[in-house]
């Protein structure tokens, strides 16, 4: 059985549980039947670690751009370098982007929404899937994707922690819904509902690591070996078994990302 974790940031992941050994950490990976990880670019000065590790490891796809968090006017990404970027063979998608509103300020939201637009142009051009994450900002996330995407950009709203109409949305737009450890929070039910009522073929499983990690690893530092455990629990609602979860989940996950999937049996 072999899972692929969609969404870890294998640059930011807390080795002291390994001693500081990457490898050690890549090990426990392996052992819990993980055969690939995207880790995910979320800023363009810490993208060149993010690429060095997919570059040293065979079992890793990277993506590039920069998280609406980190989206700065002092800092814009521009169009041109995330496309060059795009040209290297380990990098299989675009973001992470989109839209977090919580807690974020007029400023904030209108330099979110040009870097945002900025990603899906360039994702239009290259052809590559857009890695989306939003946050209390439903209308606005769908409303960009309809406006500057055109049916032509597809991709994946990650972490998805909203609601089952905005998942049904993102699904007609050509888009797939990937579910973290959040999934197994005690206080998550509606998610688990929402889950429940989403085609497995458009899921995928993802870790976020080194963040949310899934029951009964919650509080602690999150690994890509854990995915598994989101996986148990999506088999849970769906009354199949974990094996069907990975396979399917998998195949999703290389129907998406096509470019990571060279040279696989997917």
């Amino acid at each position: 059985m072999q899972f692929v974790d969609s969404h870890c940031h294998l640059d930011k992941v807390d080795l002291s549980p390994f001693d500081g050994d990457f490898q050690a950490m890549m090990q426990a990976n392996q052992e819990a039947g993980v055969e690939h990880m995207l880790c995910i670019g979320v800023e363009q000065d810490g993208f060149s670690e993010v690429l060095s590790i997919a570059e040293k490891w065979p079992q890793v796809s990277a993506s590039v751009g920069v998280h609406p968090l980190f989206v700065q006017e002092t800092q814009t990404v521009a169009q041109s370098w995330i496309e060059k970027q795009c040209e290297h063979p380990k990098v299989v998608g675009i973001g992470e982007t989109g839209l977090d509103y919580f807690k974020a300020k007029e400023e904030a939201i209108a330099l979110q929404k040009t870097s945002f637009r900025t990603h899906i142009r360039a994702a239009k051009n290259t052809g590559l899937p857009l890695i989306i994450h939003t946050r209390n900002a439903k209308e606005d996330t769908l409303s960009i994707l309809r406006e500057e995407g055109k049916g032509k950009v597809s991709g994946v709203l990650h972490c998805f922690t909203e609601d089952l109409d905005m998942a049904q949305q993102a699904i007609e737009l050509g888009f797939y819904i990937s579910l973290s450890g959040i999934l197994t929070f005690a206080n998550a039910k509606e998610l688990r509902t929402t889950a429940q009522a989403l085609p497995l073929s458009r899921l995928l499983i993802e870790t976020d690591s080194p963040w949310l990690a899934p029951v009964p690893y919650r509080g602690k530092s999150n690994i890509p070996a854990y995915v598994g455990k989101v996986a148990e629990q999506l088999a849970e609602l769906h009354n199949i078994s974990v094996e069907e979860v990975a396979k399917q989940t998998r195949a999703n996950f290389y129907q998406l990302f096509n470019k990571a999937a060279s040279g696989k049996d997917a």
